[in-house]
């Protein structure tokens, strides 16, 4: 207790370091997604009943009403809430907006094709992390932890397959919407906006405040055994805003991945592919170091150009 009374008192001492802001997000974050859940659940049981409330607390997803209701909770309880903590923080607690979200769209419009390569070509290393991440065993004194992360996996896995059941062009639209574009917006507010900030001014250097942001984007998804490919994406979403110094860039991107997953997920499901998006052996060693080269490539020609030492115009 006396550590964190000591951590209190600087705190209170020093309201304008970094650490404090972190303090106040994180606090104000929570109590918004807690505050939107309460809402969330009122109103499923408004419309379905409290018998749906209880089978969603126990992920009884044989009823009727459970894929509604889970979309109803996950947009009032988590994208909802993320991008109104993010803006209140940005506009009201340390009021400087374009400081902490980034939302300016002056930065040369190539950037935007590079980044569609970048997420293109990078498809291989991501299976290659994916294939690390999932032979991930811990000691064997760490077994309960273990069986703990899988099985959140497999829940995590359960309820994105839920959510995803697309028959008609309308539903695949509509996820497009939300788990692409919304999801995309809200989450690089949060993270690429407020957090990656904030780090950036704690630790004074942009290279480990993106990778801490990227570690604790992975680790907010509460996929464990999904880390290391989404850190990955989270460290390309961190260097897009850094350079380019615009939220957009990474929005984009993230765009780009959740968008593409939604559409191929549909066209899987509707048999008119073949692909299956679950399978993570399409490509080989040749193409993970291809991959590797060209992406970081196109990231040395992305930073150039954002940082102005090739003359480009600007949206």
């Amino acid at each position: 207790m006396g550590i964190f009374y000591r951590l209190y008192k600087y705190l209170r001492k020093n309201p304008d370091h970094p650490s404090y802001h972190l303090l106040i997000f994180i606090t104000l974050t929570f109590g918004i997604i807690f505050a939107g859940y309460l809402i969330g659940a009122a109103i499923v049981m408004a419309l379905y009943g409290v018998n749906t409330v209880m089978d969603l607390a126990q992920l009884n997803l044989t009823n009727p009403n459970a894929v509604t209701s889970l979309w109803i909770l996950q947009i009032v309880s988590t994208t909802i809430p993320i991008i109104v903590s993010s803006l209140i923080f940005a506009y009201w607690i340390v009021r400087d907006p374009q400081e902490y979200l980034k939302q300016s769209f002056k930065f040369p419009g190539l950037l935007l094709v590079i980044v569609f390569c970048v997420m293109l070509i990078s498809s291989p290393l991501i299976e290659l992390l994916s294939n690390i991440n999932q032979k991930m065993v811990l000691p064997h004194f760490l077994n309960g932890l273990q069986r703990w992360m899988r099985q959140a996996e497999d829940q995590a896995q359960k309820l994105t397959a839920v959510l995803l059941q697309m028959k008609t062009i309308s539903s695949m639209l509509f996820k497009l919407l939300v788990v692409g574009l919304l999801t995309a917006i809200v989450e690089e507010f949060m993270f690429r906006g407020v957090i990656q900030t904030i780090f950036i001014k704690w630790t004074k250097n942009p290279h480990a405040a993106i990778w801490i942001t990227a570690a604790l984007f992975s680790a907010f998804h509460m996929e464990f055994f999904g880390f290391l490919p989404r850190m990955l994406l989270g460290v390309l979403f961190g260097y897009f805003v850094v350079w380019s110094g615009s939220i957009w860039t990474s929005v984009w991107a993230h765009l780009l991945n959740n968008g593409t997953a939604v559409v191929v997920e549909y066209l899987h499901q509707n048999k008119q592919i073949k692909f299956n998006p679950d399978d993570q052996h399409i490509f080989n060693y040749g193409s993970y170091l291809f991959s590797l080269i060209i992406v970081l490539f196109l990231l040395y020609l992305y930073r150039t150009i954002a940082m102005g030492k090739v003359k480009m115009p600007v949206l």
